[in-house]
């Protein structure tokens, strides 16, 4: 059976010419340099609202091709009026920049084309992509297990939604949630939304999550768990799941791995870890403690495009129960997983996926991490905190700055600024009314004047 796509009209790749251009023009424009260069040559953004951004770029679709200089202008434009996040003023996300190596393996991998389904089609890929979960299935602390990399933090943490819950009951395979009995999965209310999403998409209800109170640090709270796993029960609902998350978003908190894993197999409940931020702390011999135990948890997600800083997107989800993707997720079509075809079927990866058609993601990290080497991304991890330290240090002794926490676990600093206006009016009830206003004021004049780019909460 051949195929044909559209590639077969042009034969004389007349996108060449601009491929060659917008490639020349990316490396001339140092947005990918020294950050003093960047900093030197860039504001972080040249910001417009969106009815200005319209009206700089022709936005319709026509008949009619356009003219070779008018899509050198428009990727020009693109460069220009995009935010620029090799700039070191750009700390408005949980990622930042793009690392040479890894965009090497960025633009071989679109240059190639292909689909992370079966050997046949991805031969490299395809063991470039075992070779690296097999690595990072170590570090965990696992003696086997298997993985599978996808689309962002969100969807692996429904991977361990999914299979927490065909671990519950294997039924649901085929028979979908119909003739089960209410499941309960449990998160801090620290936890990012993606697993509330996951249940919504599973099927199962946002009211299926129940969220559990936190420390003074935002760390979930096990005897809480134990309560609510128990009241769950005496509701006749099934617990089956609980995400722990290694690093929340706005604290960076890291919740207690043992004594949680303990309440999980108490109750024979499937425990997953939202480590998309703070997981990375696994190559890191100094701040790996932070996730103590986490090679007893079922499950985990950890992104590599945020603090080990391949570009974007760059996700893993792991799970210790080797075998498990393949007996939830296959359907084994035929038409594209042949069971007797030329070479060993059991490198075809199509089948583990939700996904049919699935871009390579692994190529990027290879890279990164075949030329820094393991301890070239420790140096990365251990970087990233010492450089926290020293933002915590200033923030703790400088007027007018406020730390949000006593201790920080992870590398996001969170503090109040105090304008001069409201210093020593602490007490005043309207204080924080006003204070309220500040941070929402300060990014918005930063943003506007391309300065800075910073989040707030």
């Amino acid at each position: 059976m051949g195929n044909f796509s559209g590639h077969v009209e042009d034969k004389d790749m007349e996108g060449l010419p601009l491929l060659r251009e917008v490639t020349k023009m990316i490396l001339e424009s140092d947005i990918i340099e020294d950050p003093k260069i960047v900093m030197a040559k860039h504001k972080v953004t040249e910001f417009k609202h969106p009815k200005e951004l319209e009206e700089i770029f022709d936005l319709r679709i026509e008949d009619e091709p356009a003219k070779h200089e008018d899509m050198v202008k428009l990727c020009q434009d693109v460069l220009r009026y995009s935010v620029k996040t090799c700039h070191p003023m750009f700390v408005s996300r949980l990622y930042q920049g793009v690392d040479g190596y890894g965009l090497a393996g960025a633009w071989l991998t679109e240059a190639l084309n292909t689909n992370q389904t079966t050997y046949e089609v991805a031969p490299v890929f395809v063991l470039l992509e075992k070779a690296l979960l097999e690595g990072m299935i170590k570090l965990v602390g696992w003696k086997e297990g298997e993985g599978i990399f996808c689309p962002g933090g969100s969807m692996a943490n429904m991977y361990g939604m999914s299979l927490g819950r065909f671990h519950v009951n294997p039924s649901v395979k085929t028979k979908g949630i119909r003739d089960l009995p209410p499941l309960v999965g449990f998160i801090s209310e620290e936890a990012h939304y993606s697993l509330k999403k996951g249940a919504l998409f599973l099927g199962l209800g946002t009211d299926s999550i129940v969220v559990i109170p936190t420390d003074s640090q935002g760390r979930m709270l096990p005897d809480e768990l134990e309560k609510a796993v128990l009241k769950a029960k005496s509701e006749g609902k099934v617990p089956f799941f609980v995400c722990a998350t290694s690093g929340t978003t706005v604290l960076g908190a890291y919740d207690p791995l043992k004594p949680l894993t303990e309440v999980c197999r108490r109750h024979n409940m499937w425990f997953h870890v939202d480590g998309a931020w703070g997981g990375a702390t696994i190559f890191s011999r100094t701040h790996r403690r932070l996730m103590d135990g986490v090679d007893k948890v079922d499950s985990i997600t950890i992104d590599l495009h945020k603090m080990s800083g391949v570009p974007f997107q760059c996700t893993v989800f792991l799970t210790r129960h080797k075998g498990i993707l393949y007996k939830c997720n296959a359907l084994h079509a035929e038409y594209l997983f042949q069971p007797d075809t030329y070479y060993d079927t059991h490198y075809d990866l199509g089948d583990e996926s939700i996904q049919c058609s699935r871009k390579v993601d692994c190529l990027k990290l290879w890279i990164a991490w075949k030329a820094r080497g393991s301890l070239g991304l420790e140096k990365q991890v251990d970087t990233a905190f010492a450089m926290a330290k020293y933002l915590e240090e200033k923030v703790r002794s400088t007027e007018g700055f406020i730390p949000v926490l006593p201790e920080f676990e992870c590398t996001n600093i969170c503090f109040w600024f105090v304008p001069p206006s409201l210093r020593g009016k602490e007490k005043d009830p309207d204080f924080w009314e006003k204070m309220a206003k500040v941070a929402p004021m300060i990014k918005g004049r930063a943003v506007k004047e391309g300065t800075m780019m910073i989040s707030y909460q």
